[in-house]
């Protein structure tokens, strides 16, 4: 009997934490264009001392594995996209959104405002839009598992 007992609550402690951990915006995403809907890249979203940031972990289109910032100025000038920080010091607000001063689109060597928040309807989707005063663009980025 202790034997069945300590393996359901190993088991329910495993469900909750995997549940926690899917409610999160942290983790690794795979971009999807909004226009043309294809994949992009891979982005990894991480919290360092209590604000956001993410880098990319991989570019999905092909041909462009090895791509570098070539419309970059200043020290990103011709750097790898892969491994380069694109969100900067997102701060977390009541409504559960991230927002920030820095989401970088290395293909168009643009800094944009930015706000993340998961989709209610489904936490394996991140909502990302990025602000050029008052114009945005919203892109849905899907969950990568493990």
């Amino acid at each position: 009997m202790i034997y069945k007992t300590v393996q359901l609550s190993i088991f329910l402690t495993l469900f909750i934490s995997m549940s926690i951990s899917a409610q999160s915006v942290f983790g690794t995403w795979k971009t999807i264009d909004d226009r043309t809907g294809l994949p992009k890249g891979v982005i990894e979203i991480y919290e360092k001392e209590g604000k956001m940031y993410g880098k990319v972990v991989k570019i999905l289109e092909e041909g462009q594995e090895d791509r570098v910032c070539d419309k970059c100025d200043g020290e990103l000038k011709d750097k790898p996209v892969t491994g380069m920080e694109i969100i900067t010091a997102g701060e977390l607000h009541d409504d559960g959104e991230w927002k920030g001063k820095r989401l970088f689109d290395p293909e168009q060597a643009m800094t944009f405002r930015f706000k993340i928040w998961l989709n209610p309807e489904n936490p394996d989707e991140l909502k990302v839009r990025g602000y050029l005063a008052f114009i945005y663009r919203t892109q849905t980025w899907l969950r990568v598992e493990g």
